[in-house]
C-alpha cells in the first residue's frame, strides 16, 4: 500500500472569510474554486503555501441537515486528514486488516474531477479520507 499526504481538512462556517485568513496571515495562496460535492453535503476550497505539496482544504456544510454541522458545532476546526492512495481498494482492505472502520466506500467526488475517494476511522477517532492519485492540479 502507497500512502501519500495530500491535504489536511479544516471545518469552517464561512469558506470566504476563512480563506481570507488563511492568505492574508499565513501566506496561503486559493488554489481553487469553492466546489460544491452534494454527495459529501459540503462546499469546500483548496488552499496551498508556496514551495509546499500538502493542500489544505476549507471544508463547509451546505446546510443545516449535513454531516458536517456536527463538526462544525462542536468547535474543533481539525476535521479530517487525507491521503492519496495508488490503489484506493486495495487501500481500503489493508487499512481495514490493520483496524480501521470503512464508514464511506469508495464514491466519486466532485472535488477530484469524479476521482474516488472513501473515508475511514481508527480507534483513535480522527477521520481519515482517501483520494485515487490523478494527474489534476489537486493531485
Amino acid at each position: 500500500m502507497k500512502l501519500r499526504l495530500h491535504h489536511i481538512g479544516v471545518v469552517v462556517g464561512d469558506i470566504a472569510e476563512a480563506g481570507e485568513l488563511y492568505t492574508r496571515r499565513l501566506g496561503y495562496h486559493i488554489e481553487s474554486p469553492v466546489i460544491h460535492d452534494p454527495k459529501q453535503q459540503a462546499y469546500v476550497q483548496f488552499l496551498k503555501l508556496t514551495g509546499d505539496t500538502v493542500l489544505l482544504e476549507l471544508v463547509s456544510p451546505d446546510a443545516a441537515e449535513s454531516r458536517l454541522q456536527a463538526a462544525l458545532s462542536k468547535g474543533y476546526p481539525l476535521h479530517h486528514v487525507c491521503y492519496s492512495a495508488d490503489d484506493i481498494d486495495q487501500a481500503c482492505g489493508e487499512l481495514r486488516r490493520r483496524g480501521m472502520t470503512l464508514i464511506s466506500p469508495p464514491v466519486e467526488a466532485v472535488a477530484f474531477q469524479g476521482r474516488r475517494i472513501a473515508w475511514l476511522i481508527g480507534r483513535g477517532q480522527m477521520l481519515m479520507e482517501l483520494v485515487e492519485e490523478g494527474a489534476t492540479i489537486l493531485q
